[in-house]
């Protein structure tokens, strides 16, 4: 009898630590945050990669009402070159999945970067060498390995982020291997599956989805008008913009256009709330076809842009995402993009992506 009391006091915190309840539950998101550069495009190793992120910045994303937190890992730094997976990447993740858990906070792991595939290098050859594709998947059966573990309802996950294929079908082939892959390990989890050409709502018509399989979930990313949610990004054709952008209307005012010639054509379009209306319904006409959800994945304007602009572009957005019904996660937490800036909170962004 003490034997048998036993067995079931560990069974019963083994499944307080990992619930297991995989039936009759669903993974079930609406408002989320990106956790970028912390385990993907960053340098950082050891004491300052675990100081970045911490259980303060998750208790505080709670707080906040969001509901789940995309995590972006690099196979760079969750594997090394010959495979084995680091170690210390993994515990870090494990740290943020358990205080996700903690404060009731689901969470979307997005395999962000590959060494065969960057969205904006030239080569990729993730389309065309085979081994490379077999590297992506073998990716997913170690993240799976360790991973599984974790009830279905709490984390999903997303296969691969912004995939950039000359031809759609060359990315349908390969992301639905990759779901094969998943699915042979776990039928029941989700898996985000993202369209091609940087996820744009245009592509989303594209995509190849997986035939009578509910656990799926379809993603897009929103960063339009591009002037304006980069304005001057040190990285993008915008750096060297001198004029200001708006939003709602004429992005550059016919009085600025005269000295933004490199800007012209994207200057004059005009962006209101309709027109984005009209972009996410391309995607939620798709999802309804399949009778699968939808998730904006990364949406968000660079701290650069004018304020108010920016304000007014973000509760535009909030009020579509809860008319569709999609979910979202802006991007990012505390990168250029982020609700905490320098340290301080950006109390009128946060208000404006929560539609306080």
């Amino acid at each position: 009898m003490k034997q048998k009391a036993y067995l079931l006091a560990v069974m019963t915190a083994s499944l307080m630590l990992f619930p297991c309840d995989f039936y009759g539950k669903s993974f079930e998101i609406k408002s989320g945050i990106n956790i970028s550069h912390w385990l993907s495009q960053s340098i950082q190793r050891g004491e300052k990669r675990k100081a970045y992120f911490t259980r303060a910045d998750v208790e505080y994303i709670a707080g906040l009402g969001y509901d789940h937190i995309r995590i972006p890992v690099d196979e760079e730094q969750m594997f090394k070159e010959d495979g084995q997976k680091e170690t210390e990447a993994f515990a870090l993740l494990h740290n943020a999945l358990g205080w996700c858990a903690e404060f009731n906070l689901r969470a979307v792991v997005d395999l962000h970067i590959l060494r065969s595939h960057h969205f904006d290098a030239e080569e990729k050859l993730l389309f065309t060498d085979v081994k490379a594709q077999e590297r992506f998947y073998e990716c997913w059966r170690k993240i799976s390995g360790e991973l599984k573990k974790y009830s279905i309802d709490r984390v999903a996950y997303e296969l691969m982020n912004e995939p950039v294929a000359d031809d759609p079908e060359i990315w349908n082939v390969i992301v639905n291997r990759c779901v094969a892959v998943i699915r042979q390990l776990e039928p029941e989890r989700t898996v985000v599956m993202g369209s091609n050409q940087w996820q744009n709502f245009a592509t989303v018509k594209d995509l190849r989805i997986p035939e009578n399989d509910p656990n799926i979930i379809i993603s897009f990313h929103y960063y339009a008008p591009f002037l304006l949610t980069h304005y001057k990004a040190s990285w993008t054709f915008v750096k060297d913009i001198t004029v200001p952008v708006h939003y709602p209307g004429q992005i550059i005012a016919k009085a600025d256009l005269a000295s933004a010639e490199n800007y012209a054509k994207s200057g004059k379009q005009v962006y209101n709330m309709d027109v984005i209306e009209s972009d996410f319904l391309q995607v939620v006409k798709v999802a309804k076809k399949y009778n699968l959800k939808v998730y904006c994945g990364e949406y968000g304007c660079i701290s650069s842009a004018p304020e108010q602009d920016k304000i007014r572009w973000l509760k535009d957005l909030h009020t579509l995402f809860e008319r569709h019904g999609i979910a979202r996660a802006n991007w990012d937490y505390k990168g250029n993009f982020g609700i905490i800036s320098r340290g301080e909170p950006q109390t009128d962004m946060i208000n404006a992506i929560s539609g306080r």
